[in-house]
């Protein structure tokens, strides 16, 4: 009877242990105020707009929307970010797009020391828009 009381305890220790090294990681996110009102102009405003299928659309205020490679976005941002350091980002992802694709583009604005940053859906506006721009792309 000792052992199988011994072993017992083995393994309740064993998974005590194992579930308190396993925490799951969390990623901090700052909200504002929602009374804060800010203004913000159109030339410090970089939208980026991110398909079902991955593809990226970047523009500046009414700008017509440029693809984008997910290679060249560090870069890009880098650039971007340097010349207008008041920039604010505005993420729109696809909500069938993948999970991960906002977890690297919020990964890419990080490399790149882009903190302020916003995440919204992706309307059917702009759906309508990225469409114009593929079709008029060769």
């Amino acid at each position: 009877m000792t052992p199988l009381v011994d072993v017992a305890f083995l393994l309740l220790t064993f998974f005590m242990l194992t579930t308190t090294f396993g925490l799951p990681q969390v990623m901090e996110i700052n909200l504002p105020p929602s009374e804060s009102k800010g203004e913000i102009t159109e030339a410090s405003l970089l939208l980026l707009r991110v398909t079902e299928q991955g593809s990226i659309y970047w523009n500046f205020g009414t700008d017509s929307p440029r693809p984008i490679a997910w290679e060249e976005l560090k870069g890009f941002l880098t650039e971007r970010s340097n010349a207008n350091p008041t920039m604010i980002t505005l993420i729109k992802m696809d909500r069938k797009s993948k999970y991960a694709s906002m977890v690297r583009m919020i990964d890419e604005l990080n490399l790149t020391n882009v903190t302020r940053f916003s995440i919204a859906p992706l309307l059917d506006q702009d759906k309508k828009i990225i469409g114009e721009v593929v079709a008029t792309t060769p």
